[in-house]
């Protein structure tokens, strides 16, 4: 991938542009304007992008960028080096070697980035490893942490768990101290999800997971779920839950309407809540993100904690890789790069 050129003026880039909703075929590698970068920005030269279903979303035309982010081009996640910071830029200088999570743009040579939803990257990772990072890391903590409030020592279980999103929430949570069950839809997803660290992945097209998360926990039922199915799932979400549990919605792949019985959360004193996170101003991004190189950070660099990499593809690959996204037959993230 040659770097971004001048052309009558123009500082101009290679980005994968969405041409008009539709399948991946839609996605089209061509040539925008580098992005000028307000005062508190960095302008960071994109190293690899990570690809999150938002993307597809948005590709399909169901997910519209918030008010100031790229209209047609996706990603919400990147790694790179700064080559450009704004005038009231603190923290960072040309050269850093930075992750980020960003409102949109980030299928690009170049995305312009609020200092404070910049990250570090870790000595002892790649720009790939750590572009498959922010978007589920900011994500989970965001959720589980804050929202879900989940403790060390307390269980936390987790819908698709070999999801980029499962991935990261198996690891995090564990490394923090609690134990984690998951649902998968393959033995082969729950053998991987165990060997990150689940105590026990309940296949879900076979079994029952409030059955077995009853039998799991003798009757207790798990302190936190994050759920990305919706639907159907929140009946057997409530009953799986333990007296004062949480339920944290981040997606409703299986439909936003359902019937439940209120009585049980009154009974059990539930905590029924949710979040979506791309159009959180930035001072709400870096705060998660002040918590995460705290807290989170470390684990990586120690390699408590581990990137998952399914598949990596070369930017001009991006329809393929987005085909992938939707088959859900990969365990991890998938990445695209621009090296």
């Amino acid at each position: 991938m040659k770097p971004s050129q001048i052309i009558h003026g123009l500082h101009i880039m290679k980005a994968i542009i969405i041409t008009q909703p539709g399948a991946p075929e839609v996605l089209q590698l061509q040539e925008r304007p580098v992005p000028v970068i307000k005062d508190d920005e960095v302008l960071v030269r994109v190293k690899a992008s990570g690809i999150n279903r938002p993307d597809v979303a948005q590709r399909k035309g169901n997910y519209p960028p918030p008010p100031g982010a790229s209209p047609d081009t996706p990603g919400l996640e990147i790694a790179g080096e700064i080559t450009e910071v704004g005038k009231n830029v603190s923290r960072y200088k040309i050269g850093d070697k930075v992750c980020a999570l960003v409102s949109g743009g980030g299928y690009a040579e170049f995305c312009a980035v609020p200092q404070g939803q910049c990250l570090p990257i870790p000595d002892n990772l790649s720009f790939e490893e750590t572009a498959s990072l922010p978007e589920t890391f900011f994500t989970v903590w965001s959720n589980v942490f804050d929202r879900g409030k989940l403790q060390p020592g307390e269980t936390l279980l987790v819908h698709g768990g070999s999801s980029g999103i499962g991935v990261t929430a198996i690891q995090m949570a564990t490394a923090l101290g609690s134990t984690v069950y998951i649902t998968a839809g393959s033995d082969e997803k729950c053998n991987f999800c165990e060997q990150l660290g689940a105590a026990k992945a309940i296949n879900y097209k076979t079994e029952s997971f409030a059955e077995r998360i009853k039998a799991l926990t003798n009757g207790k039922g798990v302190n936190v779920i994050l759920d990305m199915v919706g639907g159907d799932y929140t009946v057997p979400n409530l009953q799986s839950l333990a007296e004062d549990g949480r339920l944290v919605l981040i997606n409703t792949m299986w439909g936003k309407n359902t019937d439940i019985d209120l009585s049980i959360v009154m009974r059990k004193r539930l905590t029924i809540t949710g979040s979506t996170l791309r159009n959180r101003d930035v001072a709400f991004k870096s705060a998660i993100a002040k918590n995460l190189e705290q807290h989170v950070w470390p684990l990586l660099s120690s390699g408590k904690i581990k990137p998952v990499i399914y598949k990596i593809f070369p930017a001009e690959d991006a329809a393929a890789a987005h085909q992938l996204m939707e088959s859900s037959a990969h365990m991890g993230k998938i990445v695209i790069s621009w090296q």
